[in-house]
Formats: structure tokens, C-alpha cells, sequence
């Protein structure tokens, strides 16, 4: 209660001050971080870049401008170079940034003629104290300032502009947004602190950063958008929950006639079930709810309207749970999310392939795929395998998975031909499934699940193997190994 006395107070007396001065301490914190990385892809020579917000990044070495970058990537054209990267462009609005006050912005891929336009928002979880945004800022600042982002990006999953990775949305325009704001894509406005909660002065602007990436999109040609899709995974889909009606109202608002819609990836979380203390100092100490009870007020965060007003005042960080969401938005939405989610077992202290593992622990793990299929019974578009992880969309092996011998991509595509289907008052294809979660039981029942790792020697385990790694007495849990083994390769047999 102490430290949120504080942020109350120092809202109330600081945010004028903070405004005023924030962009000046940035920069010589984002010179200190930015060493000499300033851009360019992993593996290539560090580059001198145009900073200038709402320009394209380019080197200073072709002439600085946003214009020179332009004639080089035609020229790469030319030359028969790959030009399917994309590029980073900051926002014009200078007044909403990351979190240490540089310029927030976005990275895109045009696809000419196009009319479905992915907005997909980068994951990464929060800070919600001095002690975890010092931190972060510290070992992750990438995530908090843009000074060290690379000029551009190779997309990967469906992100991917190659059509045997990525059949049906390689041809859409694809924007990757950089997540720098440390607030689950909630904040919007700056916030600055004494010493008393926070070392150094930090913005919280994640929703406003969605909004403006959105009006530096219309000259793009967004406003002619059929489809506009947003995406994102952990945080990043816990923020596509958070923003999409405010996505589809904006859009509304410029005369777009989009049909906005949500791809919601491993950011479907349930609640904490150990007791802690509710003044967490370390964000691995924290339950997520308990963060983002101490984070919205620093954040300014927002929530959905019509999910908090089911709330009183000081419960609306209950509307950054899907399952408590889900019914209060309008807008279509696919979840896909692992039925023994990593980031789930990591939030209780679980970690497969780690050193030990108790009986209660293996006791939640088998409770935690039961409780969330059980929260996604009234979902309409839903893709879950029983597998231990953690995101998928963007892996470039996303196609591999499957639910019932049906694949995400697949899965989403007869998610698309369905919503087309309502629109234009057809009846939709029958034999083309998108509500698809798996039955059978176990952690890694289904076959097409990534394979399990022992941390200590790298080597891939099948998950009896695994609990017997980590100390588990499998006959003292009840358990068979070659009745087991057994009972899963039926399970297998039958595609879970």
C-alpha cells in the first residue's frame, strides 16, 4: 500500500515536471545504452543511423535521408538483392516514446495493392517499481528505448513474406511494432518519479504508441484496408485483448471500413495460485496480477470500457485475463495458446528441464492444461495443443504444429473464410475447423509438439523421461513407465 500511496502522489505532483524534462535525461541515457550498435541486422557491421522520428531509417553513409534510404533499397531492387525486410520508421508524433523518452516506432512491409494490413505487437512482459524498471532498463534495454534498434527486420511465422512459410498472409502489409513501453500495451501518458519509486524518469505510452503507429499508417493506405488484423504474442497478445476495440474504433473514425480483428498469442493468462506478497520488489517474485495492480497506476494504464465497468474502481486490472475479457469485446478474435504454457509454470516457480520438480508442482502442471481448456470452452476461434511452450505465431516452423491434423495456418485461414463467409451472408464451408483444442491429457500428448530439452545437457527427452530427470519417484506418482508409455502413443495414434 506504501508504494502505491507513492505513485498516487507523485502523479498528482510530478507529471508536469516529468513532461518538461524527460526528453533530455533520455538522451544521455540512450547514448550510454546505444553503445556503438546503432543498427543494422544480427551479423552485419554496426551502422550510423537517421534518428529522425517519422522517417525511414537509413544509413548516414548513403547520404542520411530518408529519401537516400529509398533510391538504396530500389537500387538493391535492381540489383536482384533480397527486399523483404522490414523497415524501421518512427512516429511522427514526437511526444509519444518509449519508455526512457526516444522516439517509439514501427517496422513495415508494404505489399502493393494489398488491402489486409497485420499489425503484430511485440511481447516482453512489464515493470511496475524503481527496482524492476532499473532492472530492465539495465539487461533488456531494448525494451524500453529505441536507440539500439536495427534499421530493419526479417519477419518470421506470419510475419514471413515467403508463401511456403507463410500461405495466407504473405501478401498482406505486415507491421511489426517494437514493444519499449514496459506496460503491457495499457499506458497512456508520461509519468515521471522522485527517487522514491523510480531512479530515473520514465514514460508509459503503450496504447497511445498503437494509436499514432495507426495515423502514420494512412498515407500507407491503411484507410482502404479490407482486413486489419492485430496480433501479438505474451505481453504483445495480452495487448491486442487490451486495445483491439479501440483499434477498431479508431479506424472507424478515419471512414475505414475494415473489419478489425484479433490474433491473441500466448497472452491468455490465469491467475496466481500461490500466495504472495502484494508489495513484490522483483518481477520474478510477482504474481502477474499483483503487477498490474501496482502497474496500471504507474502506467496510466487503460482497459477495454466495457469491461471495466463490470469492475469497481482499483479491480480493473482483472480485464487483462482473457478468459474475463473475452465476452465484453465485439470485435472477432482467435486465441491460440499451449495448454502447459512455459510463461504460466515459470509465474509458480516451475521450470521443465530444470534441476528438480515436487509432486505438487507436476500436480499443477497436469491442473494448469485442465483449467485452460476449461477457459477456453466458449471461445468461437481457438487453436491449443496440449504441449509444453511458450508463443507461436511467430516461429518459422509454425506450420508444423497441428491440433487434430489441422495446422494454425490452416486453422486461421478457415477463421478468415468464415468471418468472410457472415459478411457477405453466406453460409460458411463446412470441413474447414477453427475451434480447435486438444483432448487428450498430458503435457506433450500431441505429436507435433516441440521436443523437450534437459537445460543441463541439451539433449531431447520424451516427458517420462524428463520427470525421472528432475527427481521424480514415477511409480510413487501412480504412474507406469511402460503403461504410460503406451497409454501416450495411443493418444498419439489418434492425434490427441
Amino acid at each position: 500500500m506504501k508504494i502505491l500511496g507513492q505513485v498516487a502522489f507523485l502523479l498528482l505532483l510530478g507529471g508536469i515536471w516529468c513532461q518538461n524534462n524527460r526528453n533530455a535525461k533520455a538522451s544521455g541515457r540512450s547514448t550510454k545504452k546505444a553503445g556503438g550498435n546503432q543498427g543494422g541486422d544480427v551479423g552485419q557491421s554496426p551502422l550510423a543511423v537517421d534518428m529522425t522520428p517519422g522517417s525511414t531509417v537509413s544509413t548516414r553513409g548513403t547520404g542520411g535521408t530518408a529519401e537516400a534510404g529509398r533510391e538504396a533499397a530500389a537500387g538493391a531492387r535492381g540489383a536482384g538483392q533480397q527486399t523483404d525486410d522490414m523497415r524501421l520508421h518512427f512516429l511522427k508524433n514526437t511526444q509519444v516514446t518509449c519508455n526512457d523518452g526516444t522516439a517509439a516506432g514501427f517496422y513495415l512491409k508494404e505489399f502493393r495493392g494489398s488491402r489486409r494490413w497485420l499489425l503484430f505487437l511485440e511481447g516482453g512482459w512489464c515493470c511496475h517499481s524503481r527496482e524492476t524498471c532499473d532492472s530492465r532498463y539495465q539487461n533488456i534495454p531494448r525494451l524500453m528505448s529505441s536507440s539500439g534498434w536495427p534499421r530493419t527486420k526479417r519477419g518470421t511465422g506470419i510475419l514471413s513474406s515467403q508463401v511456403e512459410e507463410n500461405p495466407y498472409w504473405h501478401n498482406a502489409n505486415i507491421v511489426f511494432i517494437p514493444y519499449c513501453s514496459s506496460d503491457v500495451w495499457s499506458g497512456t501518458g508520461p509519468f515521471c518519479a522522485s527517487n522514491h519509486l523510480l531512479s530515473a524518469e520514465y514514460t508509459f505510452m503503450g496504447s497511445l504508441i498503437i494509436r499514432e503507429v495507426i495515423k502514420d499508417l494512412i498515407p500507407k493506405g491503411i484507410k482502404l484496408a479490407k482486413v486489419v488484423m492485430l496480433s501479438g504474442t505474451s505481453a504483445g497478445g495480452t495487448g491486442v485483448l487490451l486495445n483491439i476495440e479501440r483499434v477498431a474504433s479508431q479506424l472507424e473514425q478515419l471512414g475505414a471500413e475494415a473489419q478489425v480483428r484479433g490474433l491473441v498469442d500466448s497472452g491468455w493468462f490465469l491467475e496466481s495460485k500461490q500466495q504472495r506478497s502484494p508489495n513484490c520488489p522483483e518481477t520474478i517474485s510477482c504474481s502477474p496480477e499483483d503487477a498490474i495492480k501496482i502497474g496500471l497506476r504507474l502506467w496510466n494504464g487503460v482497459v477495454p470500457d466495457r469491461c471495466r465497468q463490470l469492475y469497481k474502481r482499483g479491480e480493473e486490472w482483472q480485464c487483462f485475463f482473457g478468459h474475463k475479457l473475452y465476452s465484453t469485446l465485439t470485435s472477432p478474435l482467435f486465441v491460440v495458446q499451449w495448454l502447459f504454457d512455459e510463461e504460466q509454470l515459470r509465474v509458480e516457480n516451475i521450470y521443465m528441464g530444470g534441476q528438480s520438480l515436487s509432486e505438487e508442482q507436476w500436480q499443477y502442471i497436469q491442473n494448469l492444461g485442465r483449467e485452460l481448456k476449461n477457459s477456453l470452452t466458449d471461445v468461437t476461434a481457438v487453436f491449443a495443443p496440449s504441449c509444453l511452450s511458450h508463443t507461436l505465431i511467430t516461429k518459422s516452423n509454425w506450420m508444423n504444429f497441428q491440433v487434430r491434423g489441422t495446422s494454425l495456418p490452416r486453422a486461421l485461414h478457415c477463421w478468415d473464410r468464415s468471418l468472410e463467409a457472415t459478411r457477405n451472408n453466406r453460409t460458411p464451408a463446412k470441413g474447414c475447423p477453427f475451434h480447435l483444442v486438444d483432448t487428450c491429457q498430458w503435457p506433450q500428448c500431441n505429436p507435433t509438439c516441440p521436443a523437450l530439452v534437459d537445460q543441463a545437457t541439451q539433449q531431447e527427452l520424451t516427458l517420462l523421461q524428463m520427470l525421472v530427470a528432475m527427481g521424480l519417484d514415477l511409480q510413487k506418482l501412480g504412474l507406469d513407465p511402460q503403461g504410460d508409455a503406451d497409454s501416450l502413443a495411443s493418444m498419439v495414434s489418434n492425434g490427441g
